[in-house]
């Protein structure tokens, strides 16, 4: 996109890691991302940490809190292609609990879809393509929302903010599972020196894409710091905002209110 001189626009321009790139292209390039990973996903993550990512998401799904009746309790997990959280979350209420997956690469869902059968758990988990920026859901369809580590990954999150409140009932809980910044004196040069050498590495031993992992890495330090992220949230009509720091900073779970 150029401005009506011919230079660049930068009001279209945005951030792919430490990259600016037009914010139309910022999508197709997130999504090639997470369909090359696709299937190491998983694996990567418990390597990248040190099986943490599993702590951080079942305290993700038990501040869902589903009820542990058998009424109806419907929610969407954004950019959750594998079903990590999913099933998390439909495990931790009873038969009335459903998730539904939204996320915007194809070959994550066909792993989670898989992932799914395997568990038994197809018939309360369902996948469905759909961009974070303009959910294909009717308002005021869901009773929570979730999203673990895929905001950072949209190109307009203010707009992805507002779809997740409009989708939400009133008095329904928006929670967002995001990497952020460590706040441990020393623990900071290490977290540095592991992001940008040791996962890259491990990307192109596993996942056979160092490049993927290099941009996942670059995009967590461009991430706002939790308290700027809970004013943007704020700004998209959530009430009674607030995070929590996880494992020194290295995680924040955000939640917001639909009131």
């Amino acid at each position: 996109m150029t401005a009506t001189n011919g230079a660049p626009d930068p009001s279209r321009d945005t951030h792919f890691g430490f990259r600016t790139v037009g914010i139309e292209r910022k999508q197709a390039m997130v999504d090639e991302v997470f369909d090359k990973v696709a299937p190491r996903y998983d694996l990567m993550n418990d390597l990248m940490s040190g099986g943490l990512h599993r702590v951080w998401k079942d305290i993700l799904a038990t501040t869902v809190n589903p009820p542990r009746s058998d009424r109806s309790f419907s929610v969407l997990d954004a950019a959750g292609g594998t079903g990590d959280v999913a099933f998390r979350i439909v495990e931790a209420g009873s038969a009335g609990t459903r998730v539904t997956v939204c996320d915007i690469s194809e070959e994550m869902l066909a792993v989670g879809r898989e992932r799914a059968a395997q568990r038994g758990l197809a018939s309360r988990v369902s996948f469905m393509a759909g961009n974070a920026e303009s959910l294909p859901f009717p308002d005021r369809n869901f009773d929570a929302c979730t999203i673990a580590f895929g905001i950072r990954n949209v190109p307009r999150i203010d707009i992805a903010l507002a779809e997740f409140h409009r989708v939400l009932r009133p008095g329904s809980r928006f929670l967002c599972l995001e990497f952020s910044s460590v706040d441990v004196p020393g623990l900071d040069a290490v977290y540095d020196f592991y992001s940008f050498n040791v996962i890259p590495a491990l990307g192109q031993a596993v996942a056979g894409n160092a490049d993927a992992y290099r941009y996942l890495v670059e995009s967590i330090r461009r991430f706002p710091k939790p308290k700027a992220f809970a004013e943007t949230i704020t700004a998209a009509g959530f009430r009674r905002v607030s995070f929590r720091l996880l494992t020194g900073g290295v995680v924040a779970l955000h939640s917001g209110w639909r009131l």
